[in-house]
């Protein structure tokens, strides 16, 4: 990215856009606009026009989204699919219109048939039907791919799309009844750790296959692919590689120092059955994942808000946080 440059930061409270933050307040030359929601509405296109007239930064990146796990999804379907669209649609059209000639538009893995060829290749997009339980917000982050194309055709603009896969890390969602399936299995291994539980329960059969991918290694590429001026078609933001939910569970356990047994609710949904990336793409313009599963799961539990730690090293419960 030139420098001295002013970037916007959308979500930047959020999991991703405060791992954009850390990453790009590396660099002295970089002025970073880091609005909280309580300065900017992103709901109110009249008020997110006006910033972006007001500040016109050189870039921006999207990484705010009104998001939630499967449970979350399904129950409320519209809102996904509202807040979304109108979020991307505000700071889309509004930065074209303030003369933003780079964006980068965070999508999410889930835009993909649930049950197309693994490992996920970029153009498989709408090659198949969504996995019914995020179908809005899929279809959602669809939408904002295809505004970013549209702006690119129509207005000669560089706005790029990535994909991530499923991320974790520090400021994510612990909140049990709408977080993705990696802070959930955390809060719940350390809940039954400090209860004394002899069982914890896990959603589903444990046979899906995820991968994961740490948070600040997704900001590191976002932040790569702008530096290098990358223009093309959308990106896979991934590691390579996936795991089971059951050999998840069992890395949470070992990590959190829980001790039982895993118990599967197999009345609860699996999802897609498996959604592991195709990161070829990715690779080719210089950039691979750093951080390993098991090293990134004790970092972000470390950064948990449930997370503490007496004088003798003993785990705690941390009692500030809301309960869920």
């Amino acid at each position: 990215m030139d420098t001295p440059s002013k970037i916007l930061v959308t979500g930047a409270r959020g999991m991703v856009g405060s791992a954009l933050v850390r990453r790009l307040g590396a660099s002295a030359s970089v002025q970073v606009l880091a609005p909280t929601r309580a300065e900017l509405d992103l709901l109110d296109q009249r008020a997110v026009f006006a910033y972006l007239a007001e500040h016109r930064p050189d870039y921006v990146f999207i990484a705010a989204a009104k998001v939630g796990g499967i449970q979350a999804n399904n129950q409320y379907r519209a809102d996904f699919l509202y807040q979304n669209l109108l979020i991307e649609a505000n700071l889309i059209h509004g930065a074209h219109l303030a003369g933003v000639q780079r964006l980068m538009f965070l999508g999410s893995s889930c835009i993909y048939p649930r049950d197309c060829p693994q490992p996920i290749k970029e153009e498989y997009l709408l090659t198949g039907p969504l996995e019914p339980t995020n179908e809005p917000y899929a279809i959602a982050k669809i939408a904002g791919i295809k505004l970013c194309e549209s702006y690119n055709r129509q207005y000669g603009r560089q706005y790029v799309s990535v994909m991530p896969t499923n991320l974790y890390g520090p400021n994510d969602n612990y909140d049990l009844a709408n977080s993705h399936v990696l802070p959930a299995l955390l809060r719940k291994a350390h809940d039954a750790r400090l209860r004394g539980d002899a069982t914890y329960t896990v959603w589903g059969s444990g046979r899906p296959m995820r991968e994961f991918l740490y948070v600040d290694d997704l900001a590191d590429a976002c932040v790569h692919l702008m530096e290098a001026g990358y223009d093309g078609p959308l990106v896979n933001i991934g590691t390579g590689e996936d795991v089971t939910i059951r050999e998840l569970a069992e890395t949470v356990m070992n990590v959190v120092g829980f001790q039982g047994d895993i118990v599967f609710d197999a009345s609860k949904p699996d999802g897609t059955p498996r959604k592991l990336l195709d990161v070829s793409r990715l690779r080719s313009l210089g950039w691979a994942a750093s951080t390993q599963l098991r090293a990134g799961i004790r970092q972000a539990y470390e950064a948990a808000p449930f997370y503490a730690r007496r004088a003798d090293n003993e785990v705690v419960l941390n009692t500030t946080l809301e309960p869920t």
